[in-house]
């Protein structure tokens, strides 16, 4: 099982099996959804009543309740409108095609970060991770050893879980830590971000380009790490430098001391079904495999379902017609025939330009129909995994897992720096090394 992850280079532009990520476990979001139960009961309690039609009502008070969280949090979404925005323009432009929008829609990859949303807010919800954040924080002595922590342990993970479902496993805990100390949301899980685009770079299964390339290439695996070695190490010393700069030494400190209690029945199903659900995932039955996962905390625990950031899947759903239309533009095939691929720093500097446009999985595919320099294009998408936001798919990720509308301004005064960096270091190892 390589990460829950499989790619297909006839599945378009984006691997069809490729589990994606987190939303913020959000507080306001709970509070929002319990109120407006609270709110409805109350009204009906006002107008009298308790016979069946009373009862339905109270029933889908809770549903209309959630609608409308959702609908408050992508009015706000700058994201989402950006490329709600971005689909209307394309309707206009292409108006034969809206029928065949829904089409470009990589539906196992919803399916899949469906799973991987529910089981993770099982695990928050149950308060697990409050327990384990509590436990870190009274073993690291200061806010810039928590981030280099953090920082070290994603980067690591993604290596093998891939980048994806290492910001499941670190996220959660950062974002307990951070409630627990007051260090800030936005910096450690954009830092973790680009963590993780460093770190999966190394290995054949860290992310879906590597292994779409590694399967094109068709390579042992020890021969990809060692060509992506000296770029992965050379990011990381930079990103690990940079992150002792942008964390100060601190002292860490948490800022209550009650406990939060433990819901073990919650922890247990949703640590049950993690291992199952993946292995399900990697065999190509996403859908059945969330489909279970759902139903499981509908009957058990119908508060996790209810706290989802359903909103996220619709933003990934538009960003899948979006980006897929984007690539397929005529002017975008022209500018790939016209950039001279087949010299190597022409192909170096197409990849991370591509990336930074079409987001760097496509950019990997699109890239292999006009040359067959695996070793360039590895280096080329993995450092425009960097940059502007739609480099990588975990850039978009931790801009919602934050939480924060004013997120992205922050992530790209990091995120552009360590692009150009990257951009440099990875030149500097194919062509003048």
């Amino acid at each position: 099982m390589r990460g829950g992850i499989s790619a297909s280079s006839a599945a378009g532009p984006y691997p069809t099996d490729l589990p994606r990520r987190l939303s913020a476990a959000d507080d306001w979001c709970a509070n929002e959804s319990e109120r407006d139960v609270r709110e409805g009961s109350l009204s009906l309690a006002k107008k009298g009543g308790s016979g069946p039609v009373d009862g339905a009502v109270r029933e889908a008070w809770p549903v209309t309740g959630v609608l409308a969280r959702v609908l408050r949090g992508l009015v706000k979404d700058k994201v989402f409108l950006v490329l709600l925005a971005g689909l209307v323009a394309f309707a206009i432009h292409q108006p034969a095609r809206i029928g065949a929008f829904v089409t470009l829609i990589d539906w196992p990859t919803i399916a899949a970060l469906a799973g991987l949303l529910m089981l993770t807010k099982g695990l928050e919800v149950s308060g697990a991770l409050h327990a384990v954040s509590r436990t870190l924080v009274e073993r690291m002595a200061t806010e810039r050893a928590a981030a280099l922590f953090l920082v070290l342990a994603a980067a690591l993970l993604s290596t093998v879980l891939t980048n994806d479902v290492a910001l499941f496993v670190v996220v959660p805990l950062t974002l307990g830590m951070c409630r627990l100390t007051g260090m800030s949301v936005t910096k450690m899980v954009i830092f973790e971000a680009l963590a993780v685009n460093a770190g999966s770079a190394l290995t054949p299964i860290g992310n879906p380009q590597n292994i779409f390339i590694w399967q094109r290439a068709n390579v042992p695996f020890g021969e990809f790490v060692w060509h992506q070695l000296p770029l992965v190490a050379c990011m990381m010393v930079a990103l690990l430098a940079f992150t002792a700069i942008a964390f100060k030494p601190r002292p860490l400190q948490a800022l209550e001391h009650e406990g939060s209690s433990l819901d073990s029945r919650l922890l247990t199903i949703s640590l049950a079904l993690y291992l199952p659900f993946l292995i399900a995932t990697d065999l190509h039955q996403a859908g059945w495999a969330s489909g279970g996962v759902f139903l499981m905390f509908l009957l058990f625990r119908p508060r996790v379902v209810a706290d989802l950031d359903w909103g996220l899947l619709l933003v990934f759903a538009l960003m899948f017609i979006d980006l897929r239309l984007l690539a397929g533009l005529e002017a975008v095939q022209r500018l790939m025939l016209s950039a001279g691929l087949e010299k190597p720093e022409n192909l170096y500097f197409a990849g991370i330009g591509a990336s930074q446009l079409v987001s760097n999985v496509p950019a990997a595919i699109a890239l292999a129909e006009f040359s067959k320099d695996w070793r360039v294009t590895a280096y080329a998408v993995n450092v425009g995994g960097f940059g502007w936001m739609v480099g990588s798919l975990a850039n978009l990720i931790a801009l919602r897992m934050t939480g924060d509308s004013r997120s992205w301004m922050t992530f790209h005064a990091y995120s552009i720096p360590a692009l150009l960096v990257a951009a440099v270091i990875g030149y500097a190892l194919l062509f003048l090394g």
